[in-house]
């Protein structure tokens, strides 16, 4: 049983050829109906286009009259200026009140003066946060508080920042010097600026003198927080008067009670590695505390307490001023390097920081003396074998050895080829420290 087409069985059933082309004739009436009604609905999207156009052509017509009142009404410079104000590449003529004497007297035109204008956060003074990096064309290292100048936006002042690092716990610590290919933070005293606000510094303002790359450290600014502390590591050192097991009175450690009251509960270790907790302060002598300790100190044990102080960031901001100078120079302040080759003085050296060849003497032990009484229970095999002094020497030792002719040519080869291993070891030796340094 198979499935036929209605299409054959009309025909077959009718046996004329009219009813095929009766069905041709629906399917056209069908797609035409199809068609039409695609026709219908691209006409509902598309019908409201014209509509459109005739509205952009009337907004357009309207902007063009207008274009040309404005230009008919600011006709003349007075009018245009009174409503639309000055256009730029128009020279104008800008009165400055309130400036020093020095602005007229010392006026280069070599110099051209930049009109500009700041925030009015810009205007405020207060300690910036910024991430900086020495530049690698400067030959050195920058120390910390030297002095730097740094050009900020529309200022240029000179400042002593505070470089730190952020540890893993958010924590700013001091840094001595910069690193050497890495960023640090460093905060200083100057106007306020927007955050990712960049700037340079320089060592010096108008210094020619300089051999090298002037620009020390480049960076970027962070943000405007009064909160910001850095810190540097202290370490106090006690030692102990009292002894009482477990439990030991310190002095030596702090001048008051008052310092010892703001340490409680502060770790202690000794220099053997005992740990130990700050407990209480006493009443005599000043600064003297109570300490308790996992085992017995003894009383030649130094005590260490590690912690951390604050340091202060210097308020020190000085406008760079050499255009008004007669000789466009300007001399801030000096880091300590400078004036020390100026007043010709050598830096302060401390003997205790020096390194020192440690002499360390050979120790000579005293022989191992067994009695008479314990070598008698002793075992044979651990019995001293040790011989006696002899006042008269052996037969041995003081007998002659008379060789014969070929044992003498063997002795002499030997002392030859052992005379030239060692002059050939000697030489390597040489070579190989030669190569170590």
């Amino acid at each position: 049983v198979c499935d036929i087409p209605k299409a054959v069985v009309s025909t077959q059933s009718t046996g004329e050829g009219g009813g095929a082309e009766e069905g041709s004739g629906a399917e056209k009436t069908k797609y035409e109906k199809k068609k039409e009604r695609l026709k219908a609905l691209f006409d509902e999207d598309y019908d409201g286009l014209e509509d459109e156009a005739k509205h952009y052509a009337e907004l357009q017509h309207e902007a063009d009259a207008q274009t040309r009142l404005n230009n008919e009404f600011f006709s003349g410079e007075a009018n245009r200026e009174r409503y639309e104000g000055y256009r730029p590449g128009q020279y104008v003529r800008l009165t400055l009140g309130d400036v020093p004497c020095e602005m007229v007297d010392c006026l280069d035109p070599h110099f051209p003066l930049i009109v500009g204008g700041v925030a009015s956060l810009e205007g405020q003074m207060g300690l910036l946060q910024t991430r900086a990096k020495r530049h690698r064309w400067y030959p050195k290292i920058l120390k910390n508080q030297d002095p730097i100048v740094v050009s900020l936006g529309w200022r240029r002042f000179q400042t002593r920042p505070v470089y730190s690092i952020e540890d893993h716990n958010r924590r700013q610590r001091m840094l001595k010097y910069t690193p050497e290919h890495m960023h640090c933070h460093a905060t200083f005293y100057g106007p306020l600026s927007p955050p990712n606000t960049t700037f340079i510094a320089t060592q010096g303002a108008t210094d020619k003198k300089t051999s090298s790359f002037r620009i020390v450290a480049t960076g970027v600014v962070l943000g405007q927080d009064k909160t910001v502390e850095v810190v540097k590591k202290l370490k106090l050192t006690g030692t102990p008067y009292k002894i009482f097991k477990n439990t030991a009175f310190l002095k030596g450690m702090f001048t008051s009670v008052l310092e010892v009251s703001k340490f409680e509960g502060a770790m202690l270790k000794t220099v053997s590695g005992i740990r130990g907790q700050v407990k209480r302060a006493l009443s005599a002598p000043a600064g003297a505390f109570r300490a308790s300790f996992e085992d017995k100190v003894q009383l030649s044990d130094i005590v260490f307490l590690r912690c951390w102080v604050s340091v202060d960031i210097p308020r020190f901001y000085a406008p760079v001023i050499n255009l008004l100078t007669a000789d466009k120079t300007w001399s801030g302040m000096r880091t300590v390097g400078e004036l020390r080759r100026a007043r010709g003085e050598a830096i302060p050296v401390n003997k205790d920081s020096l390194y020192k060849d440690i002499q360390r003497t050979a120790k000579t032990f005293k022989p191992l003396n067994v009695s008479k009484s314990l070598q008698k229970t002793l075992p044979y095999k651990t019995k001293p074998k040790v011989e006696e002094k002899r006042k008269k020497s052996l037969y041995k030792t003081s007998r002659a050895v008379v060789s014969e002719p070929g044992e003498r040519r063997l002795t002499s080869l030997m002392q030859q080829l052992l005379t030239a291993q060692k002059d050939s070891d000697a030489k390597k030796w040489e070579k190989k420290k030669s190569t170590l340094r």
